[in-house]
């Protein structure tokens, strides 16, 4: 996979309050945490992901996008 066929955009649905934001996703890391711009609550990754984003965006964070093709 190409970096010009990443999808740098996701939005991540917060697990606490539901509030769905738009994020552009950095694109050599993952995002570890991430807090809440509505209910301040900090979010980690479900058991098993890498990040946030993985868990809870709408797509999975540039890393794991090229892992995945590379498979």
């Amino acid at each position: 996979m190409s970096f010009s066929m990443i999808n740098i955009k996701s939005i991540l649905k917060c697990p606490n309050c539901g509030f769905e934001q738009s994020i552009t996703m950095p694109m050599d890391a993952c995002m570890y945490y991430y807090e809440c711009s509505n209910c301040n609550k900090v979010i980690k990754p479900k058991s098993g992901d890498c990040c946030v984003l993985c868990s809870y965006g709408t797509v999975k964070c540039p890393p794991m996008q090229v892992q995945n093709d590379i498979k």
